[in-house]
């Protein structure tokens, strides 16, 4: 069962799409959001505020979050640690 991630203010992302979270300030992070703007494949998660993070998912979709990457990756991780309590 997919398990929802809260990327910041009442925006959550499926945990089995993530494949990467990354720090929007890298020039190649950078050149990505660039090249996707405008599309479908980008949604800003921000609600106006800066952005601190880049989800990539597995769909090629990039989402832009207020939230630091390491809050995102803490979340995440506590995620599959209730997913394995979930299976004993």
């Amino acid at each position: 069962m997919a398990k929802l991630i809260n990327i910041g203010f009442g925006n959550v992302v499926n945990s089995q799409k993530i494949v990467a979270v990354v720090n929007p300030d890298a020039a190649p992070v950078k050149r990505m959001v660039q090249s996707v703007k405008g599309s479908n494949s980008l949604v800003d998660a921000t609600q106006g505020r800066k952005t601190k993070s880049v989800i990539v998912t597995s769909d090629d979709i990039l989402i832009l979050s207020a939230i630091q990457p390491d809050t995102i990756a803490r979340r995440f991780a506590e995620v599959l640690e209730n997913k394995g309590e979930d299976h004993e």
